[in-house]
């Protein structure tokens, strides 16, 4: 398949890094902060929030490297390939230290904060999230994709940054992971629909490639709700009346706006940080 570039001074850094997207990996440190039961350990939690936006980082530059040499995604003005001319291999290098840089911060607070115990866990996840975009043949481009993606922002992210806050496991912690499970699964599919045709030419089995637009579309839908629902859970667990009832009316606002257009990763990100933004001034109260 022959794919053109576009020339790097047309595309400028910040559009191939497209800040906005890194939100998936610090709403889960606010929520976290928002959910709370035990006091917060701030020094933990946000360096490991940063290092989470680290590896979320060499996560995409891998993935926009993968699709480029299998074909998927050649409609992608803003991929970082095109940022580099079509050097993939500067994509490769880029995306490795990015996660070797996030990989050895959150090591580093682990040894700080005597938690090495979460490796445990969080490693194989890690391990999980850089198998998306490795290989011949990347778990992105099976059914199992989306299964990664719900497993390495829920119990890998969200558990992962409530454990090293210095929360206990319970119900929240439950709650949050299947949240950010449904959270990030909801983005996905969300990005899917508009690259159906290069992605089945590519041979990637994404969600939207098996069950069409619309289908894809009703899930997303569907997986934003039920995160927001699942948050509601947690917060009813862990704060007080008046940030659950702030957060409920921001949910069913986030909600019902969600269900009139079709989502798209900028809406779901945009809804739930306003739902958040709104929410956390209430905990001071």
């Amino acid at each position: 398949m022959n794919i053109t570039y576009t020339n790097a001074s047309t595309i400028k850094w910040w559009q191939a890094l497209n800040p906005a997207i890194y939100l998936v990996s610090i709403l889960p440190g606010v929520a976290v902060w928002l959910v709370a039961i035990n006091p917060v350990s701030h020094l933990a939690l946000w360096p490991a929030t940063f290092a989470v936006v680290l590896l979320q980082h060499g996560v995409n530059l891998l993935n926009d490297a993968k699709d480029w040499q299998l074909g998927a995604d050649t409609e992608k003005y803003d991929s970082w390939v095109h940022r580099h001319n079509g050097n993939v291999s500067i994509v490769f290098y880029h995306g490795l230290i990015s996660l070797l840089t996030g990989g050895i911060l959150g090591l580093l607070i682990l040894v700080l904060h005597q938690q090495l115990w979460i490796l445990g866990f969080a490693l194989p996840l890690v391990i999980l999230g850089i198998m998306y975009n490795a290989g011949r043949h990347p778990l992105s481009y099976t059914a199992l994709g989306e299964w990664a993606t719900a497993l390495c922002y829920g119990p890998g992210v969200f558990g992962g940054l409530w454990f090293i806050a210095g929360q206990p496991f319970n119900w929240v912690a439950l709650f949050g992971m299947a949240a950010f499970s449904a959270f990030s699964t909801a983005l996905l599919f969300s990005h899917q629909p508009p690259q159906i045709e290069t992605d089945r030419q590519a041979g990637k089995n994404s969600f939207a490639v098996r069950h069409g637009e619309s289908m894809t579309y009703r899930v997303s839908t569907v997986l934003f709700i039920t995160s927001l629902v699942l948050l509601v859970m947690a917060c009813s667990e862990s704060r007080n009346s008046l940030t659950m009832i702030i957060f409920i009316l921001g949910a069913i606002a986030a909600s019902m706006w969600i269900t009139r257009v079709d989502p798209n990763p900028k809406r779901i990100l945009l809804s739930a940080t306003l739902v958040f933004l709104v929410s956390l001034p209430t905990i001071y109260l």
